[in-house]
C-alpha cells in the first residue's frame, strides 16, 4: 500500500446518513443552493489570474460564501493562523473541507491527481496553484514532499489532509508521516485544524460525508437538500518548528483527536 494511497472503512451505505424524504416544494431551495455554489466557483476562477493580488481576506470570505451557499452554517474557534510558510493539516470527511480550511488561512492545496480532471473544482484547483500527487507512484514521494517543502520555503501556506483518505466524521484515520517531513525541512510551523458536522444543535451528522465509493454528485445533492447543518471548525495552536524530533513525533502531535462534543464557548457564527 502506497504511503499516499491508505483505505478508509467508511462506505455511504454502512455510515453515511441520509436526509429525510425531500418534499417537493424543498427542491426550488436545493436547486437554488447549487446554483449559488457554482456562480461562486466560476467568480473565483475568474479572478484567479489576479493570483496574489486579491487580499486574503477576501479569499477567506469567498470560500465561507461557498459553504454559506450550499446552505452550511459555520463556527470557528481558536486563534487565527499564523502568516510566513505554515503547514495547515486537518482531518478529511467531505469536500466542504476544502474551502473550510481556506477560510483559515488560503493556502495551495494538496490533492490527489484525479481532481484536475474533475469539472469546475479541477480547473479552479489548478489555477489556485494545487500540489498534485500520484498517490499510484511511490517512486514520485520524494519529489513530491521536496515539491511542498519548497513552497513553504517561499513562505507559501500549504493545506493537506494526511489521513489520506475521507472517514465518515465518527471514525478518523491515522496522519500519515511524509507531509510533515516537508515541514521539518522547511523549518515551517504545523497548525492542526478539527473540521466536524453537526445537525440539529450538538448532534454529530455524517450528510456531510464524501466516502468510499461515493459520487461527488450525491454528496453535494445531500448537502444542498440537508436542514440545519453546522460546520464546526477548531484551530489548534501552531506546533513551532524544532519542538518535534522527527516526522513521526510530528504527525503525531498534530492528529487531532475526536470530542464527544464542541466546544462552543467563544466561537464566532458565520450566518
Amino acid at each position: 500500500m502506497s504511503t499516499w494511497l491508505p483505505t478508509a472503512p467508511c462506505t455511504p451505505r454502512s455510515c453515511v446518513e441520509t436526509p429525510a424524504a425531500v418534499r417537493a416544494r424543498a427542491v426550488p431551495r436545493a436547486v437554488l443552493r447549487l446554483a449559488a455554489v457554482l456562480l461562486l466557483l466560476l467568480a473565483g476562477i475568474a479572478l484567479t489570474p489576479l493570483g496574489p493580488r486579491i487580499p486574503q481576506s477576501m479569499v477567506r470570505r469567498w470560500c465561507r460564501c461557498i459553504v454559506r451557499a450550499a446552505g452550511v452554517r459555520v463556527r470557528f474557534t481558536g486563534a487565527a493562523a499564523p502568516t510566513g510558510g505554515l503547514l495547515l493539516v486537518a482531518n478529511h470527511i467531505s469536500w466542504l473541507d476544502v474551502p473550510l480550511l481556506a477560510a483559515v488561512r488560503p493556502a495551495r492545496m494538496l490533492a490527489k491527481a484525479e481532481v484536475r480532471r474533475w469539472p469546475v473544482v479541477g480547473a479552479l484547483a489548478a489555477r489556485g496553484g494545487t500540489l498534485f500527487i500520484d498517490r499510484d507512484r511511490l517512486r514520485a514521494l520524494p519529489d513530491t514532499v521536496a515539491r511542498i517543502a519548497g513552497a513553504l520555503r517561499t513562505g507559501a501556506a500549504v493545506a493537506a489532509f494526511p489521513e489520506g483518505s475521507t472517514w465518515c466524521g465518527r471514525a478518523q484515520g491515522t496522519f500519515r508521516r511524509a507531509v510533515f517531513q516537508a515541514a521539518l525541512d522547511a523549518g515551517v510551523p504545523v497548525q492542526p485544524v478539527r473540521i466536524g458536522y453537526r445537525a440539529g444543535g450538538a448532534t454529530a451528522t455524517t450528510v456531510p460525508a464524501y466516502v468510499g465509493e461515493d459520487t461527488l454528485v450525491a454528496s453535494v445533492w445531500r448537502v444542498v437538500t440537508a436542514r440545519g447543518l453546522v460546520a464546526t471548525v477548531e484551530v489548534r495552536d501552531a506546533i513551532r518548528p524544532g519542538s518535534s524530533p522527527d516526522r513521526r513525533s510530528l504527525a503525531r502531535s498534530a492528529q487531532p483527536r475526536q470530542t464527544a462534543a464542541p466546544a462552543w464557548a467563544h466561537t464566532a457564527l458565520v450566518a
